[in-house]
């Protein structure tokens, strides 16, 4: 678990470097607890340790994002741009070791923009190589690199909001990430531009 633990910490690091936190650092912290009573304990060197579920240890994530900062708790990180790259960088690393057949990812761009959006969106192309990726955004530089691009719609039908989704084809795909650069009024300018970031 510890030495798991470790190869986590490098590869995080690492994905939060790539993402624009270049001074970050992250820590997998384990605590035990000794006991004197009790049912639930674990007898290690003559120590009695409580005993949880999985073991002995507790575990959680500490992180800092700024150079000479003090690892903090990853629950107390504030800023939504960094919250966004950190779950990013978590769900990558774990997904690469858990082999898990699917990610969901639910606006993981939310602060995020420009450079950074495209490199979140490399992270996560990247990522679709091993697993089935479904990802909401309102981001161009993440839309434009899916494989199947649906839009989600609200239309009203006998007074009442009915919410639905379609498959695009590919010159729908274009308008639609036209639309994200340039709002409801689709210009010459934005299609030229949604049509150079979707890779050929």
């Amino acid at each position: 678990r510890k030495s798991t633990a470790k190869k986590l910490q490098k590869e995080i690091i690492e994905s939060l470097k790539f993402l624009g936190i270049k001074d970050g650092n992250f820590v997998v912290d384990f605590q035990t607890t000794e006991t004197d009573n009790g049912d639930n304990f674990v007898l290690v060197n003559d120590k009695k340790f409580r005993s949880f579920t999985n073991g002995i240890d507790r575990v959680e994530f500490f992180i800092s994002t700024n150079l000479g900062e003090e690892v903090k708790p990853l629950i107390k990180v504030a800023s939504g741009g960094e919250v966004s790259r950190i779950m990013l960088a978590l769900k990558s690393s774990l997904a690469k070791n858990d082999k898990l057949p699917l990610l969901i990812f639910d606006e993981i761009d939310t602060g995020v923009s420009g450079q950074i959006a495209s490199k979140v969106g490399k992270m996560m192309k990247d990522l679709a190589e091993y697993h089935q990726i479904i990802a909401i955004t309102h981001l161009p530089q993440i839309a434009a690199l899916s494989d199947h691009h649906y839009s989600v719609y609200k239309s009203q039908s006998n007074g009442r909001v009915i919410s639905g989704i379609k498959k695009l084809n590919k010159e729908e795909k274009v308008r639609e990430i036209a639309k994200l650069m340039s709002g409801e009024e689709i210009t010459e300018n934005a299609l030229k531009s949604a049509k150079e970031l979707i890779p050929s």
